[in-house]
């Protein structure tokens, strides 16, 4: 149900915002954190150990540990109890995020906290193992739960609050141990009809089947790396002119987009760990390697690369700012000739095109820990505090040359940045772990509080953010099942199964009110997630069912059924249907890529299809 904004929203009340206060001014370093109290009880049984008591107030802990309250956490990790097995983004709280003064203020502080001051926690317990997850973390999951049995919604100040039960069945794959690995090979192996190693008879032809009015399949490609034991992510894909390219484990590929034939490959001296959603326009890229290939590695060595050429351009190593500056998860992201590496209290940025350092942590008692880019610089920022228990986080629009923020948006206490869904328009979402609260919050060009999105009870809006996993880092980009335009954010709900097959929703928020605007429902017995804007519509992939290909369609501003643009043939679904992947349309052509690689022994892993294209 929708209700219009407060303007005076109570007080208190299962720790809702406070309405924004006008514009931030800065403020004055709160005064010095005590010692905080004793480390939390033992986590549930069947949860990973916390290890012994670390130095340091906010210290990373080893694997087991529980994280720190205030924390950044990863794209897999959850709150203790209902939330366990659900990563942040659309679980982030929903509310009225008051505007505190100042651009500076709290460092995250533990969950699980050990004594000590300063040092980042590690992982909760029972957070998702890495590993692609069907369809990303909320795809499929009941991110939202509206209902009186299984949530309390809570509307303050123009804002939705949810207390979900958001219970999960499905688990991430898990992959047996593959043979040693090696280097990757000079050609990716190319299906271009055959369909061999499939599921398909060895003659066959993928186009076969094809009916009037569907598109083509125009190549298929087949991993052809062996891969350590529970496989690898795959970073990208990046489209630079007639060039797709992605990376995988000790290589970065580019292929034709035409006939998806490996037109170069580039081999890393150890793990690709970490790249940021989008390469500079010029199609330059930088991504994160690991510094070694022993577990005692980190992932802080820093390679540039062409991607139109796929030629290998500087590179360096992040220097450790301090002793506690642990870079096992860092978090890159791109914007103008700049970028940032993040991780938990801690920051560097380099430009692109020559790696100089262009800066690094601010003064004073705030430190940015992760970033999104592309059209502006967004960080998310974390303050040192006198409470553990009750961070702050802020939000940061930041030059990409000099570090300095341009304005900072403060959300009330104990409320924490989890993922920014569109930089322009800036739309961002928080949580509230304590409460398990989420929301989600669209600001203006100045960093004044726009809206804040109200959900209408009985729609559970669901996002994408894929199966990225960190400890001590967080990635505020890379989310899917959204899209924004100027004034208007667009989000898939969550799978109704009630009826005879899975369907769902794409809703219509003003930003300007934060009320919805329209829904659009998928067609019969099929699920739908937005991509991004074309051509000032919706682009959305119709997600393929049992017997019925998968296409590219587009919903218009004003809402209405969507409108199919490119057909994949029924008579290819199941090869389309992967398990986790990732779809990108460029050019008239529909690219499905997997964000995983994994496979039970050496000989099903070489024939997990890795790429598939369409186009007439």
């Amino acid at each position: 149900m929708t209700q219009p904004p407060s303007q005076q929203p109570p007080q208190g009340g299962f720790g809702a915002p406070q309405e924004p206060q006008g514009t931030p001014q800065p403020s004055q370093p709160p005064t010095p954190p005590q010692m905080p109290p004793a480390p939390p009880q033992t986590p549930p049984a069947g949860a990973p150990q916390t290890p012994p008591a670390q130095p340091g107030y906010g210290y990373p802990q080893a694997p087991g540990a529980q994280p720190g309250y205030g924390y950044p956490q990863a794209p897999g990790q959850a709150a203790p109890g209902p939330y366990a097995q659900q990563p942040g983004p659309y679980g982030a709280p929903s509310g009225p995020y008051a505007q505190q003064p100042g651009p500076y203020g709290q460092q995250p502080g533990p969950y699980g906290q050990q004594p000590g001051y300063g040092y980042p926690q590690q992982q909760y317990p029972g957070a998702p193992a890495p590993g692609g997850s069907g369809g990303g973390p909320f795809k499929g999951k009941p991110a939202v739960v509206i209902g009186a049995a299984l949530a309390a919604l809570l509307v303050v100040g123009g804002g939705i609050f949810l207390l979900t039960s958001g219970d999960d069945d499905k688990k991430d794959p898990v992959a047996k141990t593959s043979g040693a690995p090696v280097d990757p090979s000079e050609s990716a192996e190319v299906d271009q009809g055959d369909g061999k190693g499939d599921g398909r008879e060895v003659n066959d032809d993928l186009n076969a089947g094809r009916k009037d009015g569907e598109a083509k399949v125009l190549w298929l490609t087949k991993n052809d790396v062996d891969l350590p034991r529970n496989g690898k992510d795959v970073y990208g894909p990046w489209i630079v002119g007639d060039t797709i390219v992605k990376g995988m484990y000790r290589s970065v590929n580019g292929y034709s987009v035409a006939d998806g034939k490996q037109k170069w490959s580039l081999p890393l001296p150890a793990d690709m760990c970490a790249a940021p959603g989008n390469p500079t326009a010029d199609g330059k890229i930088v991504i994160g390697v690991m510094n070694g290939t022993t577990e005692k590695a980190d992932c802080a060595d820093l390679q540039m690369i062409d991607l139109n050429t796929g030629k290998a351009g500087w590179k360096t190593s992040v220097k450790k700012n301090g002793t506690w500056d642990l870079m096992s998860d860092i978090g890159l992201a791109i914007s103008g000739d700049t970028v940032t590496v993040g991780r938990t209290s801690n920051s560097n940025a380099y430009r692109v095109s020559d790696g100089k350092e262009l800066f690094g942590n601010p003064s004073g008692n705030c430190k940015p820990f992760a970033f999104a880019g592309g059209p502006k610089l967004i960080a998310a920022t974390s303050c040192r505090t006198d409470d553990v228990n009750n961070p702050q986080h802020q939000i940061q629009e930041i030059d990409p040359t000099t570090g300095k923020a341009k304005w900072s948006y403060q959300p009330k206490r104990g409320w924490e940045v989890e993922k920014v869904y569109s930089v322009n328009p800036l739309v961002v979402s928080l949580t509230q772990r304590e409460e398990k609260k989420w929301g989600i919050l669209a600001l203006k060009e100045n960093g004044t509080l726009r809206s804040q999105l109200i959900s209408d009870k009985g729609d559970n809006p669901s996002v994408d953010c894929g199966s990225d996993f960190a400890i001590f880092g967080e990635k505020l980009e890379g989310c899917s099942g959204i899209a924004a335009d100027a004034n208007t954010f667009y989000m898939m709900t969550e799978d109704d199964t009630s009826g005879s097959g899975r369907t769902n929703k794409v809703i219509a928020f003003d930003l300007n009110t934060g009320k919805t605007k329209w829904k659009s429902a998928a067609p019969a017995e099929r699920t739908m997630k937005p991509l991004r804007m074309e051509g000032g519509n919706v682009l959305v992939y119709l997600e393929p069912s049992y017997d019925k290909g998968g296409a590219i369609a587009t919903i218009a501003p004003t809402g209405g059924a969507p409108k199919v643009l490119l057909q994949h043939p029924d008579s290819t679904t199941r090869i389309e249907n992967f398990f986790s992947s990732k779809i990108v349309y460029a050019g008239g052509r529909s690219f499905i890529v997997s964000d995983r690689v994994s496979a039970s022994n050496d000989e099903e892993e070489k024939e997990q299809t890795t790429m598939m294209a369409f186009g007439k």
